[in-house]
């Protein structure tokens, strides 16, 4: 996710999501440790690819070198931290409109679960913060961020406890994204996904409030391209943020989903908002054809724009 933004993810419509910023960085005691240099073995053989299924897009997955101490990395500890105020506003993906909690508050749900990798390591997750693929983290559409989670493997009982710190994953029948830490501790990375069972955290002592400090230093990176006109024709509409960096985020993961798409993916600004387009398509009918595509593979229908 993230990451940075688990990207995918990843993202807005009307009231929009604007992800990235204002985080302190993660204290000690919720933050797991960074496994030690010089104790590592070669990644193990790449996921099993399941058609639709899927356990992160397809230009992701293990890094090089694998940490050999990931089962002594200990869960996340759930506390209470400042939320961030950006990645509680409504978004929209795909034509599906989200409204994240606002506040840390019961769930539970059942869903499948995937994870990303090196593909997002180092990136901003929605907070902000970087993505550290062997930090006991994950990605979640409406959760309010930062928050912990517990999520139990229904096929072996294995369960973990995460921090959620971005937003993802936009894949239909997928409610989670994990990092590969996460993932390897409930034994899913091999069959790259697995039906699981996510249930809030909710500390206890004290209570939540939003972030209000500057956001922690982060690392050079190139802005996202933005375009603020494009050629007449068919687009076919992917997202819209108010944040920039959500909308490259998007981006960045489909690209990796959507690796057989010919045309170019853009990122406009227009009236306050960064939207994600594709195209242009020389006619509907073309357009409407690469939507269904996209609908079969991921489960969502992009919307067609006219410019």
């Amino acid at each position: 996710m993230t990451a940075s933004l688990r990207l995918l993810a990843p993202l807005t419509f009307t009231l929009l999501l604007a992800a990235c910023g204002s985080q302190p960085e993660r204290p000690a005691s919720s933050a797991p440790a960074t496994p030690s240099a010089g104790t590592s073995r070669p990644a193990p053989p790449p996921p099993v690819a399941t058609p639709r299924g899927g356990g992160y897009y397809k230009d992701d997955g293990p890094a090089s070198e694998i940490p050999d101490n990931l089962d002594q990395i200990p869960d996340a500890v759930p506390r209470w931290e400042p939320l961030h105020r950006p990645a509680l506003r409504p978004y929209e993906v795909f034509g599906k409109r989200y409204e994240p909690n606002t506040s840390v508050r019961p769930y539970k749900a059942r869903g499948l679960a995937s994870w990303y990798g090196k593909k997002f390591h180092g990136q901003k997750t929605s907070i902000g913060e970087p993505y550290d693929m062997f930090a006991m983290t994950a990605a979640h559409p409406t959760l309010a961020l930062p928050s912990y989670a517990r999520v139990t493997n229904l096929q072996n009982g294995r369960s973990v406890v995460v921090r959620v710190i971005d937003r993802g994953p936009f894949h239909a029948g997928r409610i989670i994204d994990l990092s590969y830490t996460a993932a390897h501790k409930l034994d899913i990375i091999r069959n790259g996904s697995a039906q699981v069972e996510v249930e809030a955290i909710v500390p206890t002592g004290s209570s939540t409030s939003y972030a209000q400090v500057a956001p922690p230093p982060q690392p050079a990176v190139s802005p996202p391209v933005v375009e603020n006109a494009l050629p007449a024709g068919v687009y076919l509409q992917l997202g819209a943020f108010a944040n920039a960096d959500n909308a490259d985020n998007l981006k960045r993961h489909l690209v990796g989903e959507l690796d057989w798409v010919r045309e170019e993916m853009h990122i406009v600004r227009a009236n306050g908002l960064h939207r994600l387009q594709l195209g242009p398509y020389a006619s509907r009918p073309a357009a409407e054809n690469i939507a269904e595509r996209i609908r079969s593979a991921l489960g969502y229908k992009p919307t067609i724009v006219l410019r």
